[in-house]
């Protein structure tokens, strides 16, 4: 791994979650956190098979659903 990278993974808005991370942020099952990034509506990058996320992009993806309702 890149210093770049290991930086970037350390900082809070840029930290990169997993799956099982998020899940446990949202307090929802892996599938819903799987359903939402494979429909486009949860903020997602998949590399490879796997699926990562931004702390930032959840933080404001939550905010605005929050604003909406």
């Amino acid at each position: 791994m890149t210093a770049s990278i290991v930086t970037q993974a350390n900082t809070t808005d840029g930290e990169i979650l997993t799956v099982q991370e998020v899940a446990r942020f949202l307090r929802v099952p892996k599938s819903t956190v799987y359903k939402l990034a494979r429909v486009g509506e949860l903020p997602a990058s998949k590399i490879g098979k796997h699926w990562r996320f931004l702390r930032r992009d959840i933080h404001d993806w939550m905010h605005s659903r929050s604003q909406a309702a």
